[in-house]
C-alpha cells in the first residue's frame, strides 16, 4: 500500500522530515484512513452496474394440452434498464463520496503531521533546557571553585586575583535558539584547572590547615550555598532526562515504533522562517483544506443524488424473452399440422410506471435540502478556519515578540553576570547577587527555547490549515 506523503524539507536520517515520512507510512490511523478511501472507490463500479437479470422457470407436473402441442415447461428471462443517465448520475455520486473519503484521509494525515511537529518541538525544547541546565551546572562548579579559593586565601579578599570565565556564547543567528555548544565549552573550562577539588575534600583540607576556620565562617557559607544550587540543578537535570524519555516514548507511538526506539534530537533548533499573508493563506485554505474539500465533495454528491432521484421518477424498461417447451399431442383437433410439438419463443418488453409521484418528489427535495445544508456548513467551516487562522497569527506574533525579548534579556543577563562575578571576586558584591543573576540567565535561556518551540508549533498549525503544501504531494 502506497500512501501519498508530503516531503517539504530536505530529508536526512533522523531528521524531522524523515520522521514525518515514517509516521505517514507506519501510523495505523493513517493506514485505516487510506484503506477506507480505497474501499469507497469500490462503490463506483457498483453504482454503475445494472440490476441482475431475472430468470423464471416453471415445469408442469402433467403436461398441459395447448393448440399445437403439449406444454411441458416455461422459461422467462428479463433484464431491466433505468432511465437514460440514471446510472451515470449514480456513479457521479459514488465518485464524490470516494473523494470525500479521501479528504477525510487527508485530514487524518494532517492531524498526525501536526502531532509529530508538536511533539518534535517539545523534545527540542526539553533538549535545549537540558543543555542549559548542564551549562548552568558547569558555571556553578566554577563559581564553587572560586568561592573555595577565596575562602582559602589568607586575606579572604580580592588579592587572590582569581576570576571565573563568562558563559560561553552559544552559536546563534537571527533565528536560532540557544545552542548546546556552550555547554561543552563550559565543561571543558571547568575541568582544565588541576587545583579543582571536590567540595568535601576542600572543606576538610581547609579546616585542617587554617586555624580558627569553621563552618560558621562567612566564606564557607558561600561555598555551601553554591553546593545547594548544584544539588538543585542536578535534580532538574534528572527530572528533564526522565521527561525526555517519556516524550520520546509518546513520539515513537505516533510513528508506530517501539517506545524505547532511539530518537535523535538536534543540539539546537532554529526559529522557522515564515511570512504571514492573510489573503494568500485564506486563498490556499479555500483551495486545499481537507475539511472544506470534504464538505464540497459531500455537497456535490447530494447534487448528483438529486439528479439520480429525478431520473428514478421516470419509467424503467425491461427487455426479455419467454421460451415454452412443447411436446407433440395426439389430439387431432390440437395438432395444428406442422406446428405440432414445436417450441415457442416470445420476445417481451416491460415498462414500470412510476405512478405514485410523492416519494420521488420527496427524494428530490431531500437531496436539494442536504445540498443547501452542505453549502451553509461550508461557509460556517470557512469562517471558523479564518478565525482560527487569525487566532494562530496572534499566538505567532506573541511568540515572536517573546523570542526577541528573551534573546535581548539573555544578552543583558550575560553582561550583568560577568560584571557581578568580578564584583564578587573583588568583594564589592555578595554571592546572593551572583546566584540571582545566574538564575535569571538560566530562566531567560529556558524561556527563549520554549518560545521558539511555541513559534514553530504555530507555524506548523498554519501549515496544517493549508494541508501541509498539498501541491508537493507525490
Amino acid at each position: 500500500m502506497v500512501i501519498p506523503i508530503t516531503n517539504t524539507y530536505g530529508q536526512t536520517a533522523d531528521s524531522l522530515s524523515h520522521y514525518l515520512q515514517v509516521a505517514a507510512q507506519n501510523n495505523p490511523g493513517i493506514k485505516a484512513g487510506f484503506l477506507a478511501y480505497q474501499a469507497s472507490l469500490q462503490k463506483v463500479p457498483q453504482a454503475g452496474a445494472y440490476e441482475d437479470p431475472q430468470l423464471e422457470m416453471g415445469m408442469f407436473l402433467k403436461p398441459m394440452d395447448i393448440v399445437g402441442g403439449r406444454q411441458v415447461a416455461e422459461f422467462k428471462l428479463m433484464q431491466m434498464f433505468p432511465w437514460f443517465g440514471t446510472k451515470k448520475a449514480a456513479q457521479t455520486e459514488a465518485v464524490h463520496m470516494a473523494k470525500m473519503s479521501y479528504e477525510k484521509f487527508r485530514e487524518t494525515r494532517d492531524n498526525l503531521y501536526l502531532d509529530v511537529y508538536t511533539q518534535w518541538y517539545i523534545l527540542c525544547s526539553l533538549q535545549q533546557r537540558l543543555m542549559n541546565n548542564r551549562e548552568n551546572k558547569a558555571l556553578l562548579t566554577q563559581l564553587e571553585e572560586l568561592a573555595m579559593r577565596k575562602f582559602a586565601s589568607p586575606s579572604g579578599s580580592s588579592s587572590s586575583g582569581y576570576s571565573i570565565p563568562s558563559p560561553a556564547p552559544a552559536p546563534r543567528n537571527n533565528t536560532s535558539a540557544v545552542a548546546g555548544g556552550g555547554m561543552s565549552g563550559m565543561s571543558s573550562t571547568g575541568g582544565t584547572s588541576s587545583s579543582t577539588m571536590p567540595a568535601s575534600q576542600g572543606m576538610s583540607s581547609m579546616s585542617g590547615g587554617s586555624s580558627g576556620m569553621s563552618a560558621s565562617t562567612p566564606g564557607m557559607s558561600d561555598v555551601l550555598r553554591i553546593q545547594l544550587e548544584i544539588v538543585e540543578t542536578d535534580n532538574n537535570i534528572a527530572s528533564l532526562l526522565s521527561e525526555i524519555a517519556a516524550e520520546k516514548a509518546r513520539f515513537n507511538t505516533l510513528l508506530n515504533r517501539q517506545v524505547n526506539s532511539e530518537v535523535q534530537i538536534p543540539e539546537s533548533f532554529v526559529q522557522t522562517p515564515f511570512l504571514f499573508d492573510g489573503e494568500s493563506i485564506m486563498a490556499k485554505i479555500e483551495k486545499q483544506n481537507p475539511m472544506l474539500g470534504m464538505i464540497t465533495e459531500e455537497g456535490l454528491s447530494y447534487k448528483a443524488k438529486g439528479e439520480m432521484d429525478r431520473k428514478m421518477g421516470y419509467p424503467m424498461f425491461g427487455i426479455g424473452v419467454q421460451y415454452m417447451l412443447n411436446k407433440k399431442t395426439d389430439e387431432a383437433m390440437l395438432s395444428m399440422g406442422d406446428m405440432n410439438g414445436k417450441d415457442m419463443i416470445m420476445p417481451m418488453v416491460s415498462v414500470s410506471i412510476p405512478l405514485y409521484r410523492n416519494k420521488y418528489k420527496a427524494q428530490q427535495r431531500e437531496s436539494k435540502l442536504w445540498w443547501q445544508a452542505s453549502r451553509e456548513r461550508y461557509d460556517n467551516t470557512r469562517n471558523t478556519l479564518e478565525a482560527e487562522l487569525y487566532k494562530t497569527k496572534h499566538l505567532l506574533d506573541d511568540a515572536a515578540r517573546k523570542v526577541a525579548l528573551y534573546k535581548k534579556q539573555e544578552e543583558l543577563a550575560k553582561t550583568t553576570y560577568n560584571l557581578i562575578v568580578q564584583e564578587f571576586v573583588s568583594g564589592k558584591s555578595d554571592l546572593t547577587n551572583v546566584i540571582q543573576v545566574q538564575r535569571q540567565l538560566l530562566d531567560y535561556q529556558l524561556k527563549e527555547a520554549e518560545s521558539i518551540a511555541g513559534y514553530n508549533t504555530m507555524v506548523a498549525s498554519i501549515e496544517k490549515l493549508i494541508s501541509f503544501k498539498k501541491d508537493t504531494e507525490q
